[in-house]
């Protein structure tokens, strides 16, 4: 949470209940019906936020912050109120509209405190999104990216560590999508479009917790095409790496029961992996 959200809070809750207080008893409904207009950029302020805050109302908060930069578009209350209607778009779940909101405050206000947290505001709106897009991994390679400019523009921030672990986790779900499509080939007999899947999680995808039993499928696709030379050299580098897994032994039982060996053999794209492995060299 933004640090200027967090001290206005302290500071303006009592003044919010109390604009909100008239809205209600005698003369309620012509307090109701006082136009925006009305109310002094601090007043719409403390109200969008006690909507937010107190009655949970994330939606009728975004317009009363979006008023706010309206009617004092050049007010320090604006700049607050912009990235507070970033988070309460991102707390209603309108994701597009809290990337808007937040890139505009990232564009007006590049060198202030709270640019920072609009940058993360932005990528895990993209973020929050991933188990939504089924096969289309569009927003996630956007999380990625945004993930990373919070990371590298704001390495000493608050919010730089929860943007590593997001962006790990991110990667690690491009890796398991590229996998779900590289088992679903590999099921039907499609051997070569599951070794291009599976290929891309060994070269892209290393550091991710999917390699191992990528090998391992590398290992089943190529005995399938009776392509021994590659099977026995990803079952070489699966052994390398992952000797203790389960992937490694059911991989070696494949080959054993074949007459075969993990062994790195021929001058194939898993050979030269192996090589680079060995100098101590991960892709």
């Amino acid at each position: 949470m933004a640090r200027g959200k967090t001290r206005l809070i302290l500071i303006g809750m009592m003044a919010a209940l109390a604009i909100t207080a008239g809205c209600s008893g005698k003369g309620g409904n012509r307090a109701k019906e006082r136009p925006l207009e009305s109310y002094s950029a601090e007043e719409l302020y403390k109200r969008a936020e006690f909507e937010l805050e107190t009655k949970r109302k994330a939606t009728e908060a975004t317009k009363l912050f979006g008023e706010v930069e309206r009617l004092y578009p050049y007010s320090e209350w604006a700049k607050r109120a912009l990235i507070m209607q970033a988070f309460a778009f991102h707390k209603d779940k309108k994701y597009e509209e809290s990337r808007a909101a937040a890139q505009r405050f990232i564009d007006f206000y590049p060198a202030d405190e709270d640019a920072a947290y609009a940058q993360y505001l932005l990528a895990i709106s993209y973020y929050d999104q991933i188990d939504d897009v089924g096969r289309d991994q569009g927003l996630t390679f956007q999380a990625l990216q945004a993930l990373r400019t919070v990371i590298e523009r704001y390495p000493d921030s608050e919010y730089a560590r929860s943007a590593i672990l997001k962006f790990d986790l991110a990667f690690d779900h491009l890796a398991g999508k590229e996998m779900e499509i590289g088992r679903y080939y590999l099921k039907r007999g499609h051997f070569t479009a599951a070794i291009n899947r599976f290929r891309v999680v060994v070269e892209q995808f290393q550091t991710t917790s999917h390699t191992a039993e990528a090998l391992h499928r590398l290992v089943e696709a190529y005995l399938s095409l009776g392509l021994d030379e590659e099977a026995q050299t990803a079952g070489a580098i699966l052994g390398h790496n992952f000797k203790s897994t389960e992937w490694y032994q059911d991989s070696y039982r494949l080959l054993t029961g074949k007459g075969l060996e993990p062994k790195v053999r021929g001058k194939n794209w898993l050979a030269t992996i192996y090589r680079q492995m060995i100098k101590g060299e991960w892709l």
